[in-house]
Order: C-alpha cells, then sequence, then structure tokens
C-alpha cells in the first residue's frame, strides 16, 4: 500500500469534512452511533475517527461515555476536536495497528470506514481485542464493492479512461477494496475474534451536486495525490470527467440521488 493512500493532511481534510461527509458517510455514522447506544458501553474507542462525524453522534446518544477518538492524521482530528459539544472527548494521534492503550481498558472499540486503510487488518483487530475488555465489542463498517456503490464506481470508471496507461487505482484498492465477507471474518478469527456476524445495508448517497460529489471524491482523499502524479490539469479533468459520469443519476433538482451499500460488522472478544 503506497504511504500516500493514508495521508489525509491540508486541504483534503476539510475538503472530506464538507462535503463527503454528508455525501457518504452521515448516515452511516447515525447506524454505527445507534447500534453503539444499543450497547451502552462505559468505556468507548475509536479508531480512524477522521473529522468526527461518528464521535459528534456516539458523544450526543451517550452523554455519560467515556470516549477517546484517535486517528493517524492529525489535520483530521484537528477538525474533529473543533465540533461543537466534543470538549469532554479524549483526542489522540494514533496508529490502530500498534494502540497506545492498556490491555482491556475499553467496553467498545468503534471504526467507520477506516478498516480498509490499515495495511496489517488482521494487526489492527488483534490490538482491538487486546484493549477491549472481557465480552467487549469490535464494532465497524466497510464499504461492500465499487458493483454496489455507483456514484464512486462511475467517477472511477470515467477517469479511468481519461489514463489508460495507467488508471488511478485509490478506489478500487483501498477504500472498497475490503469487502469479501468471508475474508473480513478470517481476519478477525485470525485476530482471536469467535463471534462475528456481519450485516449489509444500503443508504442513500447525500443530495449534493454532481459536481460537488465528483469534487469531493476526487480533492477529499488520497485519490488526489493519484491524480498530482498524471500532471497539474489532470485534477480538474478528472472532476469534470466525474461531473458528466454523475449526472444521469441526478434528480429533477440536479442533486445526486443514488444507494450506497456498506457491511457493518460486529465482533465479540
Amino acid at each position: 500500500m503506497p504511504a500516500t493512500d493514508t495521508v489525509f493532511a491540508g486541504s483534503i481534510a476539510a475538503i472530506y469534512d464538507r462535503v463527503l461527509v454528508p455525501l457518504k458517510f452521515a448516515p452511516w455514522a447515525a447506524d454505527l452511533a445507534r447500534r453503539i447506544a444499543v450497547l451502552a458501553p462505559a468505556a468507548i474507542l475509536e479508531t480512524a475517527a477522521g473529522t468526527g462525524v461518528v464521535t459528534e453522534q456516539i458523544a450526543r446518544m451517550l452523554p455519560g461515555a467515556a470516549i477517546t477518538a484517535t486517528d493517524l492524521n492529525p489535520a483530521m482530528l484537528e477538525i474533529a476536536a473543533n465540533r461543537p459539544g466534543l470538549e469532554r472527548i479524549k483526542f489522540r494521534p494514533a496508529d490502530a495497528q500498534a494502540l497506545p492503550f492498556a490491555d482491556a481498558s475499553f467496553d467498545l472499540v468503534a471504526c467507520q470506514f477506516g478498516v480498509m486503510f490499515y495495511p496489517d487488518r488482521v494487526a489492527a483487530a488483534r490490538e482491538a481485542r487486546r484493549v477491549l475488555r472481557r465480552d467487549g465489542v469490535y464494532l465497524f463498517n466497510v464499504w461492500n464493492s465499487l458493483d454496489h456503490n455507483p456514484v464512486t464506481r462511475l467517477l472511477s470508471d470515467a477517469v479511468g479512461q481519461l489514463f489508460p496507461g495507467n488508471p488511478p487505482s485509490f478506489y478500487a484498492r483501498v477504500p472498497f477494496g475490503y469487502y469479501d465477507t468471508a475474508r473480513i471474518a478470517a481476519d478477525l478469527s485470525a485476530a482471536g475474534f469467535s463471534d462475528i456476524a456481519i450485516d449489509t445495508r444500503e443508504y442513500r448517497h447525500g443530495a449534493l451536486t454532481a459536481r460537488e460529489a465528483a469534487e469531493g471524491l476526487c480533492r477529499g482523499s488520497p485519490y488526489a495525490a493519484e491524480m498530482a502524479a498524471h500532471g497539474n490539469e489532470a485534477l480538474e479533468r478528472a472532476i469534470e470527467a466525474g461531473t458528466r459520469a454523475l449526472r444521469p443519476l441526478c434528480g429533477a433538482d440536479g442533486r445526486i440521488d443514488a444507494a450506497m451499500s456498506a457491511h457493518v460488522v460486529i465482533a465479540r472478544a
């Protein structure tokens, strides 16, 4: 995995929060937070917390819980820490594959769309299990394949046609590359989890325009680094191609109207 695949720094973090959170992540954050609230854990660790969209909802639903939110990218955590109402949250840069916490420190470890970015997913799952108390829960979600996520697939295909000799592969390789439920279960089993359940769900994308969605997908992730390798004009060309590709998914109001699919995974220590 190239080093740039996990870097959300500079303007990427801000665009991610402004565009991709409402486009893709908000409904899944609500789903994950509702599941966590039902379990009512007293001590929660969130890995790959990003800009805090899940953190904010957990904090609101469980005002008495102790919440520690971590991410590999300080720029993402800086945005999260400035969300209103999160003053009591402990924010800390950390690598999910080598967590800086003692054994049996948490009742629940949560992660929203971050597991796909871990170079060693078994090591990360093993770390989650290590810091969980007995009967603790590891709860996370990952994207289903691009075939079940037409917004990102259409953009990725359109941009790939611009650079047929070396098409950008970030989306297929990383965010949408860990969708095989048998593999996910096997990785968790290898990490020591035995009680594993996977729930595949769909939600609708946020109602952004095709241009807004294309710009967010191209500028608000490490996909931008792949564009840079194709020259100074590649990013704008990619946004234009993505905009054209996404217009057929827009409703009469000119905004995206499409489903997205992901797996929600629950494993007990």
